[in-house]
């Protein structure tokens, strides 16, 4: 496996249809409230992490704050994040990595507030396969997907633990077909978010999972958080500030009231997890919400030296060819208060 930028992986032929556009007129649509009717397309299929949106959502959060909010299913934060530049949904929740890359190529697309500010990248085992360091992974084969935020980590990862990538072989696989890898026995392990495969694959298997953390083995940096068009920043600046706010206000709620939470995302999706795994999701979720920096502070705040860390890493790496200021990535104006 060869580390190399972003560019090709992260420009897919076609764009993330959405079945409710946002505008890319200046006006916003309303609903017959006058709220404004808003898009939020996620990541990934809803899973444990993006509770706080339902939350949101049931508890009347964003509609507080004047937002009718429509929230759609991703198809990975690459897709997620073209989608945003291209101003075919209003928000997009993605990895910090794919907005950098992203923004490096020259789209129209910034970060409004990473709220999940330690990565949940992990290498996910069965525990029984006896995995208790990186130097173990020698040998070892790991399920992977070619070109995404994960799979141009890991060589990074391998460094930072004195692992070269030959030590390792990666297998190709389809998002989707990762956990039937490690569950069949045709990988030892996966390339994942421990927020995510982990706890379905453990409760599918009926037996522990254990993970190799990024984070706890000398690689972290920022992962999810709400992005938007350079465009709509710029000409919707009160909408923006209003559906930061909102965000961060779900986020808090949902972690003083997680079984509500999860609650609320019942009928989300026909791939939904079981109430057990949301649970276990986004338990591990909140852990991920602050930096030493930003402890005692609102969802969503970020420290600038935090997302310089982030940057720094991402451009050793050779995800992007060259780091840029955090301005560049990220409009620190809208950070919520309190």
């Amino acid at each position: 496996m060869k580390l190399r930028t972003l560019a090709a992986a992260l420009v897919p032929a076609l764009l993330l249809a959405t079945t409710a556009c946002g505008s890319s007129s200046d006006k916003q649509s309303k609903n017959p409230q006058g709220q404004d009717k808003v898009t939020l397309t996620l990541n990934w299929y809803p899973y444990g992490e993006h509770a706080p949106f339902y939350f949101g959502k049931k508890q009347g959060i964003f509609a507080k704050h004047g937002i009718d909010l429509t929230i759609q299913a991703g198809q990975g934060s690459q897709k997620t994040v073209q989608a945003t530049a291209a101003k075919q949904t209003d928000f997009g929740w993605a990895d910090t990595p794919a907005l950098l890359s992203a923004v490096s190529q020259g789209m129209d697309v910034k970060s409004v507030g990473v709220f999940l500010q330690t990565t949940p990248s992990s290498v996910q085992f069965f525990s029984d396969k006896n995995i208790n360091s990186p130097a173990d992974l020698k040998g070892k084969t790991i399920a992977s997907t070619a070109g995404d935020a994960l799979s141009k980590t890991f060589p990074a990862f391998l460094k930072a633990n004195g692992l070269s990538e030959g030590d390792v072989t990666l297998q190709n696989t389809d998002p989707a077909g990762k956990m039937a890898a490690v569950m069949s026995g045709k990988t030892d392990a996966l390339l994942g978010f421990a927020t995510d495969q982990g706890p379905t694959m453990q409760e599918k298997a009926g037996k522990p999972v254990s993970y190799l953390k990024f984070a706890d083995n000398g690689l972290t940096f920022f992962s999810n958080g709400l992005i938007a068009s350079t465009d709509t920043i710029k000409d919707k600046q009160d909408l923006v500030k209003r559906m930061v706010a909102a965000t961060s206000e779900a986020w808090s709620a949902a972690e003083k009231d997680a079984g509500g939470a999860v609650a609320a995302m019942a009928g989300a999706s026909q791939q939904l997890p079981s109430e057990k795994v949301l649970t276990d999701q986004f338990s591990a979720t909140v852990q991920l919400l602050h930096t030493d920096a930003t402890k005692g502070q609102a969802p969503g705040v970020n420290d600038e030296a935090d997302w310089t860390k982030t940057i720094t890493v991402f451009a050793d790496a050779g995800v992007i060819t060259k780091a840029e200021s955090p301005s560049t990535y990220w409009d620190a104006s809208f950070a919520p208060k309190g």
